[in-house]
């Protein structure tokens, strides 16, 4: 469980993490970035990477000796998940995952606000425009007709407008989430569909920016009634903070969005 957590949390900061589909004349971009993450007892420091090629994403998370890719591809509508230690592979339909997690999740109750803070701040050598993100979102937890909770987001965010290859990544996650889909790791989005949406719905707020976030703050509290409060409680707060520290706009290679020879694959209901 507290893996899990921690991997929903490296789904929502990592700048993988639009409009119509991209067109592949655009520039590809990679994103490299850190995440520090805290909650539940445990802590951990990841380097995340990005590559953006037209309707396709691929990130890369390196966790201790193992790096676990998760690769998106818009016009198939599929997510494929794999690590570099095992030689296969999970195949999802991010249409039927989308619609699963929607009966798990009350979308309409979302409470969402993205705002100016006035503040600024300099990173990488480019001036970042401070916001602050907020967002609630009732759910359930096991799925319909589980426990009630509520899932909120809150923390300051930077970005970056007008760098290189910006077209390019709101492009694809714009498309992505008018879809409907979201970005965690499959097997913590079916525990947590309440927190993989409303890390969807930070993605669409983001794209509202018009910008790159460079660095991101972020505290996850899960809220409750009864014995799901006194549950919550115990499992206090989650922290994550993402900062960028690099991206570069050269050309990617298309083998780079497919599945590494060798690998079994195997599709996921």
């Amino acid at each position: 469980m507290k893996r899990l957590v921690l991997v929903a949390l490296v789904a929502l900061l990592s700048p993988a993490s639009p409009v119509s589909l991209v067109s592949s004349a655009f520039a590809d971009v990679t994103v490299k970035s850190t995440i520090a993450g805290r909650g539940m007892g445990t802590s951990s420091t990841l380097l995340s990477t990005t590559f953006v090629k037209g309707s396709k994403m691929r990130n890369d998370v390196v966790m201790g000796d193992t790096t676990r890719t998760t690769i998106f591809d818009l016009d198939t509508q599929k997510m494929i998940s794999f690590d570099s230690k095992k030689k296969e592979a999970d195949v999802y339909d991010m249409q039927k995952m989308s619609e699963d997690m929607t009966r798990s999740v009350q979308v309409s109750e979302m409470k969402a606000s993205l705002k100016p803070n006035g503040k600024t701040k300099e990173l990488l050598g480019k001036s970042a425009t401070g916001y602050d993100l907020t967002i609630s979102l009732p759910a359930t937890m096991g799925g319909a007709g589980g426990m009630k909770m509520i899932v909120n987001l809150e923390g300051p965010l930077w970005i970056v407008k007008g760098a290189p290859g910006t077209a390019e990544y709101l492009g694809f996650y714009k498309a992505a989430v008018d879809k409907g889909w979201f970005f965690s790791d499959p097997r913590a989005a079916k525990a947590q569909p309440g927190q993989a949406r409303a890390m969807a719905e930070v993605q669409r707020q983001l794209a509202s920016t018009g910008g790159i976030p460079y660095e991101q703050q972020t505290t996850v509290t899960l809220t409750g009634d009864g014995a799901m409060a006194e549950m919550l409680a115990k499992m206090g707060n989650l922290t994550s903070t993402m900062t960028v520290t690099g991206i570069e706009t050269a050309t990617l290679a298309a083998d780079l969005f497919t599945l590494p020879a060798g690998y079994k694959m195997k599709e996921q209901k």
